[in-house]
């Protein structure tokens, strides 16, 4: 099972070379695309110079910064076309932990589409402020009662998709970002037909950098969820 995980990156220069050092290590056949959106501190540069001395590094280069969304997209089309069985998205920023890949990989067994959940067992995050640990619990919430999408964890960013559920997907049609791209997702996936499985993760706030949530991202995925639901009770989802 070829296997590529796609990890969008801006300014992610103290993370990205022990990241992949992780990711390499394990025992499957696992391929690495970065999407650099042109990081000024030289990220997009250092994968290049990994990708010389290892194969399986690959660095696609966007112009500019322009969101996670785009980035996945991008990276998505790439893995498919490069042949990819299994293409897996997660963080750059150590919040989501390399070995738990395995856990992920291992859960494809009998699903399409397997979901790092830090809700499915009580609540599994470390070192986040509570204000912003409430909103993304209740965003969650939200979600699941507004598009009767049934899992606990729409939001989160450490997934595993099989082929065949990217190719189910338009992906031209898909213009969400952050939560919004997460919850989009993982909906089409569901109302396409795909068999969705959660398994617990522990999700630990990144260790260096800057977030880049913002309210921007926030308020997008307020409004998500009723375009959502609303294709679907006139037939366009």
């Amino acid at each position: 099972m070829k296997i590529t995980v796609v990890i969008p990156t801006y300014n992610e220069k103290e993370n990205i070379r022990s990241l992949l050092s992780r990711i390499l290590q394990l025992p499957h056949e696992i391929n690495v695309l970065i999407v650099d959106d042109n990081s000024p501190d030289g990220t997009g540069e250092i994968g290049e110079e990994l990708g010389k001395a290892d194969g399986r590094i690959r660095v696609l280069h966007r112009e500019r910064k322009m969101g996670l969304g785009s980035a996945y997209v991008a990276g998505f089309r790439q893995a498919l076309n490069d042949g990819a069985d299994v293409v897996m998205e997660m963080d750059a920023d150590f919040s989501h932990d390399p070995s738990e890949i395995s856990k992920l990989i291992g859960a494809m067994d009998d699903c399409d589409l397997v979901l790092g959940s830090r809700y499915i067992h009580g609540v599994t995050v470390v070192n986040w402020p509570l204000g912003r640990l409430i909103l993304s619990y209740m965003a969650n919430v939200y979600t699941r009662v507004i598009t009767g999408l049934p899992v606990r964890d729409a939001t989160g960013g450490f997934k595993a998709f099989r082929r065949k559920v990217l190719e189910s997907i338009d992906l031209s049609r898909i213009h969400s970002d952050g939560y919004s791209f997460q919850i989009e997702m993982s909906y089409l996936a569901w109302r396409n037909g795909f068999k969705i499985k959660e398994i617990p993760i522990t999700f630990v706030d990144r260790r260096v950098g800057i977030s880049k949530m913002s309210k921007r991202i926030i308020w997008e995925a307020v409004w998500l969820v009723w375009r959502l639901r609303l294709q679907e009770l006139f037939g366009r989802a």
